[in-house]
C-alpha cells in the first residue's frame, strides 16, 4: 500500500475574501482615526514645552536615537537637509541640543541631546503618559484586560510594518 506524500503547507498569506477584504480595511480606517484622534489629544499638552511640533519631534529622534548627523536627523524627520539646520539651530539655541565635530570625518558633525533636552523631552512624554492614564483609569477590569491585549496586538502589527520596509 502506498501512502501518499502531504503536501507542504503554503506559507503565503492568503488575499482575503472580499467582505472579509472590506472589513479589514474598515478596521484599519478605524484604527487609524483612532490613533490621529488620540495623538491630538496627547498633542496638547505638548504646549506647556513652549517648543513647535516639528522641534519636539526631532528632539525626540535625537534624545531615542541620536547622536545623528544633520542628513540622518532630516532623513527620519522626512524633510529636506535645510528645514532640518534651521530646527536644529533653534534647537541649539534653546540649549536642548549640541553640535560635536566627528572625531573620525571633520566634514560631519553629529547633533547630541543635552541634560536640558532630555529633561524637556522626559516631562512631555511625562504629562502625555498622565493624561492617558487618567483617561484610562476610567476604564473597568475586563475593559483595561481587553486594551491590554490590543496594545500587544498593535506592537505586533508595528513590527510587521517594519518589516515590509525592509
Amino acid at each position: 500500500m502506498r501512502i501518499a506524500a502531504k503536501k507542504p503547507r503554503s506559507t503565503r498569506i492568503r488575499s482575503p475574501a472580499p467582505a472579509a477584504a472590506h472589513n479589514l480595511h474598515s478596521l484599519a480606517d478605524q484604527l487609524h482615526s483612532a490613533a490621529i484622534h488620540l495623538l491630538r489629544q496627547l498633542r496638547k499638552e505638548d504646549d506647556a514645552s513652549g517648543l513647535s511640533a516639528p522641534r519636539l519631534s526631532a528632539l525626540s529622534v535625537v534624545v531615542f536615537g541620536g547622536p545623528l548627523t544633520l542628513g540622518e536627523l532630516a532623513r527620519a524627520e522626512q524633510v529636506k537637509p535645510p528645514t532640518m539646520t534651521r530646527i536644529v539651530t533653534g534647537l541649539e539655541k534653546d540649549g536642548l541640543v549640541e553640535r560635536k565635530d566627528d572625531p573620525r570625518d571633520k566634514r560631519l558633525t553629529h547633533i547630541e541631546s543635552t541634560p536640558k533636552g532630555r529633561k524637556v523631552l522626559a516631562a512631555g512624554r511625562a504629562h502625555r503618559v498622565e493624561r492617558l492614564a487618567s483617561a484610562v483609569g476610567k476604564l473597568e477590569g475586563k475593559e483595561l484586560a481587553e486594551l491590554s491585549r490590543a496594545v500587544q496586538l498593535l506592537r505586533e502589527v508595528i513590527v510587521s510594518m517594519r518589516g515590509e520596509q525592509a
